[in-house]
């Protein structure tokens, strides 16, 4: 039985039964695991850039301006003298700056 096995093995059809495997590995690799990895550590990095002052969009949809970040939470101000606290994981992208929607408020009520 082993013999048959590796006579079977030795012939080229073997070879490529060994290859697409391989190849499906590969492929499923660079479309879906590496850009994974690369959003996941980008998500990181924009989460430890957070300061004070920017505008923000919450996972939940949530629009507010940074006025307190810390290690973990980061403090929200959403409206007028309402602030909540966020984790930072919770932080889902930057809309704009401080600096740079003050300097086109004045622009757009002209």
């Amino acid at each position: 039985m082993y013999a048959t096995l590796l006579l079977q093995i030795g012939s080229g059809e073997g070879v490529m039964q060994l290859v697409f495997p391989a190849a499906i590995g590969l492929v499923i690799y660079f479309f879906m695991i590496r850009p994974q990895q690369r959003r996941t550590a980008d998500a990181k990095k924009f989460r430890e850039s957070l300061v004070k002052g920017s505008r923000v969009v919450t996972i939940g949809g949530l629009h507010g301006l940074v006025v307190e970040v810390t290690d973990d939470t980061v403090v929200v101000e959403v409206d007028r003298g309402t602030k909540l606290r966020f984790d930072r994981s919770a932080i889902a992208r930057e809309v704009g700056s401080k600096a740079t929607t003050s300097a086109e408020t004045p622009a757009l009520a002209s």
